[in-house]
């Protein structure tokens, strides 16, 4: 309480000797508590790319998170693959991916965003992480893999 007092009785007499001196003081507003967002962010797993195909290159690393609540694949900023027809990010039941894959071995995640870069899927809530040991590069048209990332899931 005293303290308070004294932060008072400064800020009034501050006030008081700038208006005797003819100086003119802008009120501000000074907040106690940071206008911050917590993020709640935790690594499921992670890895490097590995090319299956030589002509279609792919490089970089990828990993999963929770955030939030939510779980998200994220290809890091050194990842880069190269462009072909209908190239998909997959979940892939095994730990390698063959050059053709068979439909009852993945799960199609999305359309590839971008062939090189940071990038972000969101992981269905129904996927079952522990049934799939990979993340794979894929052309749907031509069922080419381009590459993959063997996932090293964390212990919890």
């Amino acid at each position: 309480m005293m303290n308070n007092t004294f932060k008072t009785l400064t800020i009034t007499t501050t006030i008081l000797l700038a208006t005797i001196s003819g100086i003119v003081i802008t009120p501000t507003t000074v907040s106690a508590q940071p206008d911050t967002k917590i993020i709640a962010q935790k690594l499921i797993a992670n890895g490097s790319f590995v090319t299956v195909e030589q002509n279609h290159p792919t490089s970089g690393n990828a990993r999963i998170i929770t955030e939030n609540g939510k779980r998200y694949l994220e290809f890091t900023e050194d990842f880069t693959t190269v462009t072909g027809p209908d190239v998909r990010v997959i979940l892939h039941r095994n730990s390698s991916i063959p050059v053709n894959v068979k439909e009852e071995n993945y799960i199609n995640l999305a359309a590839l965003k971008n062939v090189k870069g940071t990038q972000r899927y969101e992981l269905p809530q129904n996927v079952n992480l522990n049934e799939f040991k990979s993340v794979g590069i894929w052309c749907r048209k031509f069922n080419v893999t381009f590459g993959y990332v063997r996932l090293a899931l964390k212990a919890s």
